[in-house]
């Protein structure tokens, strides 16, 4: 694997983090997060972080690396996880790329480069999101941009502003700016297929374990840090329901329901994203025979 990225994709729940880890040990590589919301300090149980003791000494990147407070940054993200697959590839190290944030993962390894801001247009439109809401606004985007519509949700303000944004500075397509297919590195992309059922199970019996190991106390905790502000991290699911029920909008165990049901739709719109891209290779197995399977396809990329 020498001089190639290794990337372990698909959606929440799906077994990602500890095929990364089984990869890395295998390669003597070393695991880069693409997961947006591990990005964060103290969103832990939350976004299913590994523990220090569950990496079994497999050094990770990008992980805790930005105060609740800051907005997600796609292009900060890329120059950084960049920064640290060149300094892997130099040092003759494999680099693990781990996450199911699909445009993350298209931004670190694929050419893509990130239109400007212009704080004027943004503000505008910012005002406009919370005078008229963000059906208007998607509207709006329908009619410049048919394409960017229909792969932004309506009810996502901040995505609708900024495809307005890039579409009024630079005259062209929001879509235009998408990335492609064409790759910056000599990646192997493993994809972790689990069937629906099975995928809604774990979805439900992992929110089960976030509320036992303590997330309230959590978003408790980064509630007091400024996670209300945060216009990325307040919207992460588990947080944003249960700042609901801090709010008092919703009871707990509303809240609950709510996280299992939202991160069942998150988790199609994660598979139905990277079902696109041809050059991820699916594994349908588990545990132990999983990383056997991706073991063996990535030996077969080594020899094609």
């Amino acid at each position: 694997m020498k001089n190639r990225v290794i990337a372990v994709v698909g959606p929440t729940a799906a077994g990602k983090s500890d095929l990364g880890v089984a990869l890395a040990k295998t390669f003597g590589g070393e695991v880069i997060n693409a997961d947006s919301m591990q990005l964060y300090r103290g969103m832990d149980i939350g976004t299913a972080k590994l523990a220090p003791a569950e990496r079994d000494g497999v050094p990770h990147h990008l992980l805790d690396i930005w105060d609740v407070t800051e907005t997600a940054n796609v292009a900060d993200y890329q120059r950084l996880a960049r920064a640290e697959i060149d300094r892997l590839l130099a040092a003759g190290c494999v680099p693990v790329l781990v996450g199911g944030s699909g445009l993350y993962v298209r931004a670190a390894l694929d050419v893509l480069e990130f239109p400007g801001t212009d704080p004027a247009v943004r503000a505008r439109l910012e005002d406009e999101l919370r005078a008229l809401g963000s059906g208007a606004l998607h509207t709006r985007l329908a009619a410049a941009d048919p394409e960017a519509a229909r792969a932004i949700l309506p009810s996502n303000g901040r995505r609708i502003v900024r495809a307005l944004e890039v579409i009024e500075i630079t005259g062209r397509p929001f879509t235009a700016n998408l990335p492609s297919h064409e790759s910056v590195y000599d990646t192997v992309q493993i994809g972790v297929d689990v069937p629906r059922p099975e995928l809604d199970d774990r979805i439900t019996r992992r929110v089960d374990r976030m509320w036992d190991a303590g997330l309230v106390a959590e978003v408790r905790t980064l509630e007091a840090a400024g996670l209300r502000d945060g216009l990325t991290a307040s919207r992460a699911l588990g947080y944003q329901q249960m700042l609901a029920a801090l709010a008092g909008e919703c009871t707990e165990q509303e809240a609950r329901a709510e996280t299992v049901r939202a991160t069942k739709r998150f988790a199609r719109r994660q598979d139905s994203w990277f079902r696109r891209d041809p050059r991820v290779r699916w594994l349908t197995s588990r545990g132990q025979e999983l990383t056997d399977d991706a073991l063996t396809l990535l030996r077969e990329a080594v020899t094609a």
